[in-house]
């Protein structure tokens, strides 16, 4: 049966004195049973840190962490009953794969025919039955992977923990693999905790994602909440690709029927309290027009992607990103329009990078 985490508190500082440095700062997450959450920022911010915590490779500073309600802050890894993915797949290569996955249900005395029956469950979840017999050397990537899943869901574990996992993948490998583990969750609904530092990962496969910098929480919420109502300028720029266009001015009318001043243009729009402010607005937010707009720009650079056409457009406020459809004729040296969709706004302060309420 899946678990629920609470991370209370936790603080992690490594060093003593002038050499203190403090990774983790008063983490506060509480993830319910059967939840897919993502750990995800930039090298360094302290994610890892805290998988090993809850993993219990490394111990708190300070705080509770809490698994099925029970403390387990000193509690050996072994006795926390988790499975962990990593980058790495750690696997045995004299041992076939039938053995790989079953070499925890050995160490912990299960009889040879429940074994066996367990092995071909999670072989038959994974789609690598005709793989039992085979050595990891003789594996793909992707394979190994998987094969490192196995191990882990062979446990039956109350939480499980990805670190990275899919890192060490070709980009069409990656694709895979997300979708692999997502199906993956929604059948076995183990609860599961995955670190990692690529946005898109973190978009599609999370219930919920919790963004982190610096060894704090800059917010927690649904992919939605995360991409659409960003908390601060970080989140607002380091998730979504291309990043969200912010464009700094001065709220000269507040309220519904606003008006935002930058750099010689002049946006009509709901506004947040009068005062410099910071605008954000997505590219797909933005549409490009060959009329008569309060905001204009000349085409910079236009770049194809298949699905989509990016268009970037030297403006008053400097260069902005729009997400076009991919027939679009725009090219460079184009004098254009810029309207903003008025229903898909977000203000911040220019002075602390906070949300603003409209």
């Amino acid at each position: 049966m899946a678990a629920s985490l609470q991370i209370a508190g936790i603080r992690k500082v490594f060093g003593k004195g002038d050499k203190a440095v403090e990774v983790l700062k008063k983490i506060e997450i509480d993830v319910a049973p059967g939840e897919f959450l993502i750990l995800v920022g930039p090298s360094g911010c302290g994610k890892s840190t805290l998988l090993n915590i809850i993993a219990g490779l490394e111990e708190p500073s300070e705080g509770e962490l809490r698994i099925a309600g029970k403390n387990v802050v000193g509690v050996a890894p072994a006795q926390r009953d988790i499975a962990m993915v990593f980058q790495s797949y750690a696997l045995y290569p004299t041992m076939s794969v039938a053995d790989n996955i079953g070499f925890a249900l050995e160490m912990r005395k299960v009889p040879v025919e429940e074994r066996k029956k367990r092995i071909a469950e999670v072989a038959a979840m994974l789609q690598i039955e005709h793989l039992l017999d085979r050595r990891p050397a003789q594996l793909s990537g992707g394979q190994r992977q998987r094969v490192a899943m196995g191990r882990a869901l062979a446990r039956d574990p109350q939480l499980f923990l990805f670190d990275e996992p899919l890192s060490n993948l070709d980009a069409k490998l990656r694709v895979e693999m997300r979708a692999e583990i997502k199906r993956l969750h929604q059948v076995s609904g183990i609860t599961s905790v995955y670190v990692t530092h690529d946005q898109i990962e973190a978009m599609t496969l999370g219930s919920r994602i919790a963004v982190m910098k610096d060894g704090i929480l800059q917010q927690i919420g649904t992919p939605d909440d995360i991409y659409n109502r960003p908390a601060n300028t970080y989140v607002a720029t380091f998730i979504g690709s291309p990043t969200m266009n912010l464009i700094k001015g001065h709220v000269e009318v507040p309220g519904a029927q606003g008006r935002f001043t930058f750099n010689g243009s002049t946006l009509e729009l709901a506004t947040p309290a009068a005062g410099d402010a910071t605008l954000g607005v997505r590219p797909e937010h933005i549409e490009l027009i060959t009329g008569d707009a309060a905001w204009r720009g000349e085409v910079a650079v236009v770049e194809p992607t298949g699905a989509d056409t990016y268009v970037v457009v030297k403006t008053s406020a400097g260069e902005v990103t729009v997400r076009t459809a991919p027939s679009a004729s725009w090219k460079a040296g184009d004098q254009v329009g810029l309207r903003v969709n008025p229903a898909n706004t977000n203000w911040f302060s220019t002075a602390t990078g906070v949300r603003l309420d409209v």
